[in-house]
């Protein structure tokens, strides 16, 4: 795409692992990420199954079931739209306490 060219976010196909966590490394500090990032074997094993290419988000249970598949990127890629629905598949966050420094407390 001519943005990522603009931005200087073009990479050569990786050849191994190391490449691949060293362009995701750049990514995730330039784009400030804040969700984890999953790397893929080189076999690309996870793309194939999860048809994430070139991006794609998904929220998966503690047992394994997708809850969430979002749509491919880049431009039906929604991280709002997941955040709406994490939100709602969360319980309730607990109150927050006083925001009085703790020694203020005692």
């Amino acid at each position: 795409m001519d943005s990522n060219t603009e931005e200087q976010i073009v990479f050569n196909q990786p050849r191994v692992v190391a490449e691949r966590r060293a362009a995701v490394r750049i990514l995730v500090e330039r784009l400030k990420y804040r969700l984890p990032v999953a790397i893929d074997a080189m076999d690309n094993r996870a793309d194939q199954g999860f048809a994430a290419w070139p991006e794609r988000i998904y929220i998966v249970g503690p047992d394994g079931r997708v809850l969430y598949k979002g749509g491919m990127g880049p431009f039906e890629f929604l991280p709002e739209e997941a955040g709406e629905k994490l939100a709602e598949l969360l319980p309730t966050p607990p109150p927050r306490g006083p925001t009085r420094p703790r020694d203020e407390l005692n």
